[in-house]
């Protein structure tokens, strides 16, 4: 089990027939592929004005709330969001390596805490509950919503994945941080998503304000959906038999597939032009 568990990232050891495990590395290498280009946009557009003081620079895209003129604690505290981002989405893909964790367990154990950490912190002063009730920071209350149910989801599955290290439940402990990470991953997720189905429909559901039938299933499914995807896997991993190990790793590819094209349409819309 703690084999299956593992092999959500290269290196883990799987069997020449292991049609999951191949599928879940595919997966992983598509959510790192993705999720690199999302943290070279934060570096590259983000760092430069923060590092330097030009907080105003950030509404050079648009953005739902960034720059303040006169909220002098609401812009550090973006700030700090922007800049704990890029750790945070970079320590989730070093924490999934199994290479790392067996070769050099002090690293893993140090950027867990880290991750662990950043996670909290942007799920509770610096992201989902500050940032959307203290700042106002959405536009559909069910987005805001969403918002909150993935900061809570978020502070449940780093506490269990901490209690469980601590421990010393290892293979447990990698289940909480691989749902840990689903939910973490969530804003990430959404933009992705957003383009995936733009690619698919045009934009179908999706409204001005982002207060659409498709903005509201995404406030949601932006979190939830890859944490039941991420549920499927474990569970058919740990006891699936022959036909629901197949497939899930069908549903992994087609994940693959749609994070890939999600990802490659978020470059060339929302991040890269802005570079």
């Amino acid at each position: 089990m703690a084999t299956i568990d593992a092999s959500l990232a290269p290196g883990a050891p799987m069997r020449r027939t292991d049609w999951l495990g191949r599928s879940a590395t595919l997966c992983y290498l598509a959510i790192a592929a993705g999720q690199l280009l999302f943290i070279a946009f934060i570096l590259l557009y983000y760092y430069p004005p923060t590092l330097s003081g030009n907080f105003a620079a950030w509404n050079d895209k648009p953005i739902i709330t960034g720059f303040v003129a006169g909220d002098t604690a609401g812009n550090l505290f973006f700030a700090v969001h922007v800049l704990l981002a890029a750790v945070l989405t970079f320590g989730g893909l070093v924490q999934l390596v199994p290479a790392i964790r067996t070769r050099w367990p002090a690293i893993h154990r140090w950027n867990g805490r880290l991750y662990i950490l950043s996670a909290l912190a942007l799920a509770l002063a610096l992201g989902g509950l500050w940032m959307t009730w203290g700042r106002g920071t959405w536009l559909a209350i069910g987005g805001a919503i969403g918002i909150t149910l993935d900061a809570l989801l978020i502070i449940a599955f780093a506490a269990l994945a901490w209690r469980s290290a601590r421990a010393r439940r290892f293979v447990e402990h990698r289940r909480w941080a691989i749902r840990l990470f689903a939910v973490a991953s969530a804003v990430w997720f959404m933009r992705v998503g957003y383009m995936a189905w733009g690619l698919a429909t045009g934009g179908a559901g999706i409204g001005k304000a982002m207060d659409g039938p498709f903005d509201l299933f995404l406030a949601f499914a932006n979190s939830l959906l890859p944490l039941a995807i991420a549920e499927i896997y474990l569970r058919a991993g740990a006891r699936g038999t022959a036909m629901a190990r197949r497939a899930t790793a069908t549903l992994l590819i087609a994940s693959s597939l749609v994070i890939l094209a999600g990802s490659a349409g978020a470059w060339m819309v929302m991040w890269g032009p802005y570079i």
